[in-house]
């Protein structure tokens, strides 16, 4: 099921709705019939003004009827067009930031009900490089954005050490592997972002994530590394944490496969963070089905300086456009 809010907005509407139906065809003719009999018998001597009262809404009718529109107009924008989503983590930077407020194209992977996620209309499906929203597989109450990077189909494979992507398209369990995707990667460069850390109770945590120029650093930060990668003709950019010791053990073992190797079943999506280091992915837990997909991620409307967790301390309002 969706998330409580859009129930609320869904049940919201309903109710409204039905206060601005039975205002419209039932107690507005009746408001007129009384109005109409109130000059004919003083005559047709009643001003604008003193008309309105007679027969006038009751305040609670009023309201809520008038509500109904507003409510309507802003359910099928954000079931069937777009929603805004907030950034609350690092695992998409540098192309998403901590605090970034993003519009989500709702009709790019089908229009679905608002309720249930149900697809009503097929109007597309994810591509390579697309950045998508969906709901977490482990947990539907929590929406997940993450860059698409394999297909149905497709055979995922990932170097912890080099930290690279080697993929072979249309690869299905039992047929062999022989036309592999042109993947391509730049020059490993230091990024202009730090990534801090804190000790608590013995263990080692981020603390945040901070822009600092080359030439300088933070007290227990370590600078990240950036490079191009290049999936067929999507090129973006990922972050890499040099200290990140491999965490392999804890990647997803699919039956019948070697560690570090995925065949994305019909109808799911393998999908990974730009922030290599830093994201809890496929890697970790799997595929994305299909009907969890939410939309995709079209542009950044507002954008404020924060960390995760924290009140903003300003905006960036260079950030402000289409997403890359």
């Amino acid at each position: 099921m969706a998330n409580m809010f859009a129930l609320i907005l869904v049940l919201a509407t309903l109710v409204t709705g039905i206060f601005w139906c039975l205002d419209k065809f039932i107690f507005a003719p009746k408001r007129r019939q009384q109005q109409a009999a109130a000059q004919v018998a003083t005559g047709g001597t009643l001003d604008k003004d003193t008309l309105k009262k007679v027969g006038q809404k009751q305040g609670v009718m009023e309201t809520l009827a008038s509500l109904f529109p507003v409510l309507a107009i802003v359910l099928v924008i954000r079931s069937f067009i777009y929603e805004p989503f907030q950034i609350p983590s690092g695992s998409m930077m540098p192309t998403l930031l901590i605090g970034d407020f993003i519009l989500v194209e709702k009709f790019a992977y089908g229009i679905k009900d608002p309720i249930y996620q149900k697809t009503l209309i097929e109007t597309g499906h994810p591509k390579r490089g697309d950045i998508a929203v969906f709901k977490y597989p482990r947990d539907t109450r929590l929406d997940y954005i993450k860059r698409i990077i394999g297909l149905p189909g497709d055979r995922v494979s990932y170097d912890p050490f080099t930290k690279e992507l080697t993929i072979y398209p249309d690869c299905r369990s039992g047929q062999a592997c022989e036309k592999v995707l042109p993947i391509s990667y730049s020059n490993v460069e230091p990024s202009e972002f730090v990534q801090t850390f804190a000790r608590s109770e013995g263990s080692e945590a981020t603390a945040g994530f901070f822009t600092v120029p080359l030439d300088k650093n933070l007290d227990n930060g370590e600078r990240l590394n950036v490079r191009n990668e290049t999936l067929g003709d999507v090129t973006h950019r990922i972050l890499l944490l040099p200290i990140a010791q491999d965490q392999a053990s804890m990647y997803y073992q699919q039956p019948g496969l070697p560690p570090a190797t995925w065949i994305v079943p019909p109808g799911n999506y393998f999908v990974m963070g730009d922030n290599r280091d830093n994201s809890a992915d496929s890697r970790y837990w799997g595929f994305v089905p299909e009907q969890n997909l939410v939309g995709k991620a079209t542009a950044i409307w507002m954008s404020f300086e924060k960390q995760e967790g924290e009140w903003p301390t300003g905006i960036r309002l260079n950030r402000i456009g289409g997403i890359h």
